[in-house]
């Protein structure tokens, strides 16, 4: 193998995208099978339903599109990981019959059960997961629900309080794993503030570095001493750590914030790349170069093909004059081939569990439920 072909593969790491459709294309396979991606994301738009009130997820689909994936690495290639949006609330890819869980912020009104409950919703969220062969569960949200004007995270998060949000947030990542999910919490350095949609639009958040230490970053420096495998950024300018660019692309925040300051060791993802808080202000092939120069490990290319491929070979031309880059890349490689070393051993010695498993925490969803009513009585 050349060393073009080593570095390609190596980029490939760094890159998870989504697709259109319930079924693997061939094209997609055969990207797949080059090593082009490193992972994929699966949307509602990838779930087959059938028709009913509510809507029922038709398992064997899913799980057999799951396992066209896996199967479509060559031999000798880094496994796929498959990732997915499963926080709770409204929040959900997959739903009935997969429990239909509360919004987190109703655990806080269980009381001194809270934190057990948040471990054994993320224990019984990443069962279902697991049953349906993901590997990565976009969650727990760390964002602290500091602002109640916020469109985005809201009930999403599980407290207005920095160490509640913590604790909670970290107790469910902890149910996750030990169902043999990999967490990502998100997003750093915190959402909850914000005003704007950053799918929508770039938000900034002007508040002062000791009041941003004080709420958002709480939660994220205790997710680094729990060693959260990943954590996601936020499309948002945070004007006392960068007041140009959006956390995601910004070396002040990632790398200084993030790695030096704080520590982390773990992966960091972009949120979406295709959102338009990034897509609407920068060409995605200088997103995806100043998000790795930044810091970032893994890009999410969630929808538009075209820019997919416009990153991957914007970021192979500028990589072979920016040896910055090139090293960055190959950083981040070894990190996310390190997640998926442990994460596949782990998955190799463990049965999963059959699709008959989805819906049975159904009473644990229940009992949140009535606690979170009979406090707000």
């Amino acid at each position: 193998m050349s060393g073009q072909d080593t570095f390609r593969r190596e980029l490939g790491q760094l890159l998870w995208i989504g697709f259109e459709g319930t079924a693997l294309s061939r094209e997609l396979a055969s990207e797949i099978a080059a090593g082009q991606w490193g992972g994929v994301t699966l949307f509602r738009r990838n779930l087959v339903y059938r028709d009913g009130e509510p809507p029922v997820l038709e398992s064997e689909p899913l799980v057999d599109l799951n396992d066209s994936l896996h199967s479509a690495i060559a031999a000798g290639e880094a496994p796929l990981l498959i990732s997915v949006d499963q926080e709770g609330g409204r929040v959900q890819r997959a739903r009935a019959p997969a429990v239909r869980w509360p919004p987190m912020a109703a655990i806080e009104a269980t009381g001194a059960r809270a934190a057990e409950l948040a471990r054994r919703i993320g224990n019984a969220v990443g069962t279902e997961l697991d049953a349906l062969d993901f590997d990565v569960d976009f969650a727990p949200v760390l964002d602290v629900n500091s602002n109640p004007e916020n469109p985005i995270i809201g009930d999403r998060s599980f407290s207005a309080d920095p160490e509640k949000a913590a604790e909670l947030a970290l107790a469910f990542a902890e149910g996750l794993a030990a169902a043999g999910l990999v967490s990502c919490g998100k997003h750093f350095p915190g959402h909850g503030d914000t005003v704007t949609d950053s799918h929508l639009a770039l938000p900034r958040i002007d508040r002062d570095r000791a009041s941003l230490e004080a709420i958002e970053l709480a939660p994220f420096r205790k997710a680094a001493e729990a060693r959260l495998p990943m954590l996601m950024t936020a499309h948002v300018i945070f004007a006392a750590l960068d007041d140009q660019l959006p956390a995601t692309l910004s070396p002040k925040v990632v790398d200084g914030l993030l790695r030096k300051d704080i520590g982390y060791a773990g992966v960091v993802v972009s949120d979406d790349l295709d959102m338009k808080a990034v897509a609407d202000h920068y060409g995605i092939g200088e997103a995806a170069e100043r998000a790795i120069l930044a810091g970032c490990d893994v890009l999410l290319l969630c929808r538009d093909r075209n820019h997919q491929l416009e990153a991957y070979e914007n970021l192979i031309r500028a990589a072979e004059s920016n040896s910055t880059l090139r090293d960055r890349i190959r950083e981040s490689a070894r990190r996310v081939h390190h997640l998926k070393r442990d994460h596949f051993r782990a998955k190799a010695n463990r049965k999963r569990p059959g699709v008959d498993v989805l819906g049975t925490f159904q009473s644990l969803a229940d009992d949140v439920e009535r606690a979170a009513s009979a406090a707000s009585i």
